[in-house]
């Protein structure tokens, strides 16, 4: 187990490498610039601030600069937001992003799971019909379009919920709703056909013949081996929502990370940009060894090598 744990942390650095270097030079080979959008700015201002920040180098240096920094923990001050650095605003934001996807995920967990096992219990019946189409739209319906309706009916229509901002519970319902519609659905379609797989076994069929109800075949002996396809796609699931969905974000004007990945790509915040990209992609990397670990916990039989 620490052998592969080792070998996992050394790929994960090289993958973090890798995705920190594609991101700085893609980024700097567009055309453009972070200071070209300020407004009365002088060519001679705009030389200073390049040279402040050392962007009048050349690309290879600023390379070498930049990644011996963030080796360190140091990602630089925000280009856009003066006097702030990009650990700051990671560490001011990232919380507000965490308890909204984790929110999310939760209740994705809680509610998919369930539905999916009913709807392989119930195959071909009403309810697995029922099932089957929520699903179906859960998963076709983009995200913004939830983040509409709901605005639209709970928050102007019946005056329910507010529809902006993060300053109470009653703030977190739709966004949560929004961010947990579409993991909810393809947790529920995964959860039907793992589950529909482990029923057709050789000892579920045994158990049948032993007189154990349905509902203990389903939730006790069935659902530890049918929901490791899950187990799998909770992993970058929980990286991708604790991050933030960007686009519930900016429609619910939550003062995320999101939000804030969004104004720095917008306005060229190349420090921002790196910081928030080489989090993320180390937050993806750690979940998927956590998945890869819990895998052995919920089936030994599997072995990690």
């Amino acid at each position: 187990m620490l052998k592969y744990i080792a070998k996992r942390v050394g790929l994960a650095i090289v993958t973090i490498w890798a995705v920190a270097t594609i991101t700085f030079f893609l980024m700097n080979m567009v055309p453009g610039g972070p200071f070209l959008s300020e407004k009365a700015i002088s060519p001679q201002a705009t030389a200073a601030l390049e040279a402040k920040y050392g962007l009048d180098k050349p690309m290879f240096q600023r390379y070498l600069t930049y990644m011996g920094d963030a080796l360190h923990g140091d990602f630089g001050d925000s280009l856009k937001q003066r006097g702030r650095t990009v650990t700051s605003i990671i560490l001011m934001k990232f919380p507000v992003s965490a308890r909204v996807g984790g929110c999310a995920v939760l209740c994705s967990l809680l509610i998919g799971i369930p539905l999916g096992c009913l709807a392989a219990l119930k195959r071909g019946k009403f309810l697995d019909s029922l099932i089957s189409v929520v699903a179906t739209c859960g998963i076709a319906v983009p995200s913004f379009v939830i983040c509409t309706l709901l605005m639209y009916f709970l928050g102007v229509r019946l005056k329910l919920l507010p529809t902006m901002g993060i300053t109470s519970w009653q703030n977190y319902i739709m966004p949560v709703m929004a961010l947990s519609f579409y993991p909810t659905a393809y947790i529920m379609r995964l959860m039907r056909s793992s589950m529909l797989d482990v029923l057709g076994q050789d000892y579920m069929r045994t158990a049948k013949a032993k007189g154990v109800a349905g509902f203990m075949i389903l939730f006790k002996h069935a659902l530890r081996n049918a929901i490791l396809p899950v187990v799998t796609y909770v992993g970058p699931l929980l990286a991708y929502t604790v991050t933030g969905s960007f686009v519930v974000e900016k429609i619910f004007v939550i003062p995320g990370l999101g939000g804030e990945f969004i104004t720095a790509i917008t306005g060229r915040d190349y420090t921002l940009i790196m910081g928030t990209t080489i989090f993320l992609a180390a937050l993806i990397i750690t979940m998927n060894v956590v998945v890869d670990i819990v895998y052995k916990l919920v089936d030994p039989r599997i072995k990690l090598k």
